[in-house]
């Protein structure tokens, strides 16, 4: 082999070691990048686990749902009606006064009505709310008080009735207040009147105070003891009013179911006075009704305009009633026609 020919391929062995070098850095390089990618997407997908990782799974998640409620369905329509009970037939027919009123306390319903919102003469119906009145203002009933000439004559010349006091003779207020009560005395009245409000016009003022107060709208009181006056009136319906409201206070329940009671001993009266509830006494000692109830309470009022009054409180099985009437006449037999009316009314419940 001559020496240019061993030149040449000498030559061509190195020029295809150089071109196999450039192919093998070539493919290293391309192989660098493919595993450099790859380690790029590894830590790429990575990051999404870790990022999956950390958000609550299906399992953590609450749903709220509302959750709609049962209905109840209603009931079944039969074909008998419910019973219904029957209304209370309350007559008057037979009734002497000329206004009456029937209330029942437990839901003030009115269940018998003569002409019972029409106005009319108290009379000593009128003593309830002086009583009352006195109570509510002088809560120490054993406080003394004297009664004087001046609280005496007025009403004796005018033919009040009286409870016996005399003039100067120191009482309790208890010993008054029952002497206002049972026997409607004008002058127990007085007394009281003058120690509340200083007069008995004073007095009176606070009682209709206390009229407007309860409701009585068509009451005017211008006397403490009911002595006739054209403006002193009322209706048996503010009366029923004025009688439930004050036999919720204990003293005045307490005097008003009183049948009789006897003072405290004074210089005057060593033995006490006796007073007894004109009420029970023409109940004739008997209290109780033909249907098991009892007459418990009441007041009588008695005056020529007026006629012959009465506001009660009985018992029947168990519910309480209040009964107002005015204007009675007298009865030839001799028998109250309030005490008659007032049995013929709670003999029907």
């Amino acid at each position: 082999m001559s020496s240019s020919n061993k030149n040449r391929n000498t030559r061509s062995e190195r020029m295809r070691r150089r071109r196999r070098k450039k192919r093998i850095i070539r493919g290293g390089l391309i192989l660098a990048l493919i595993l450099a990618a790859a380690i790029v997407l590894v830590i790429a997908l990575g990051g999404k686990q870790e990022e999956g990782t950390d958000s609550p799974s299906d399992e953590n998640i609450t749903i709220s749902q509302s959750v709609p409620e049962e209905k109840e369905e209603d009931p079944v329509p039969t074909n008998t009606p419910a019973p219904t009970p029957e209304p209370l037939e309350i007559s008057t027919e037979g009734l002497h006064s000329d206004y009456a009123l029937l209330l029942r306390l437990r839901d003030d319903a009115v269940l018998m009505d003569k002409a019972g919102t029409e106005q009319m003469y108290p009379a000593s119906m009128t003593k309830i709310m002086t009583a009352l009145l006195a109570i509510e203002n002088l809560p120490n009933l054993d406080e003394q008080i004297t009664v004087t000439a001046e609280e005496i004559n007025p009403a004796y010349e005018l033919g009040a009735s009286m409870a016996g006091f005399n003039a100067g003779e120191t009482v309790t207020v208890r010993d008054l207040l029952y002497g206002v009560l049972l026997p409607s005395g004008a002058e127990a009245c007085a007394a009281l009147a003058d120690r509340v409000a200083g007069s008995e016009t004073a007095f009176v003022d606070l009682m209709n105070q206390k009229a407007q107060e309860l409701g009585m709208e068509n009451t005017h009181f211008v006397t403490v003891s009911g002595l006739h006056d054209p403006n002193h009136y009322t209706t048996c319906y503010d009366i029923a009013i004025l009688l439930k409201y004050a036999i919720q206070n204990e003293t005045f329940r307490t005097i008003f179911t009183t049948p009789s009671y006897t003072t405290s001993a004074t210089e005057d009266h060593p033995q006490g006075i006796a007073l007894g509830s004109s009420m029970f006494a023409q109940l004739g000692g008997d209290p109780k009704l033909d249907n098991g109830g009892v007459i418990e309470g009441g007041k009588t009022g008695t005056e020529d305009a007026a006629g012959h009054c009465l506001a009660s409180l009985a018992l029947i099985d168990g519910e309480e009633y209040i009964l107002v009437t005015g204007h009675a006449p007298d009865s030839p037999d001799g028998t109250p026609y309030i005490i008659a009316d007032a049995r013929y009314v709670y003999n029907q419940l």
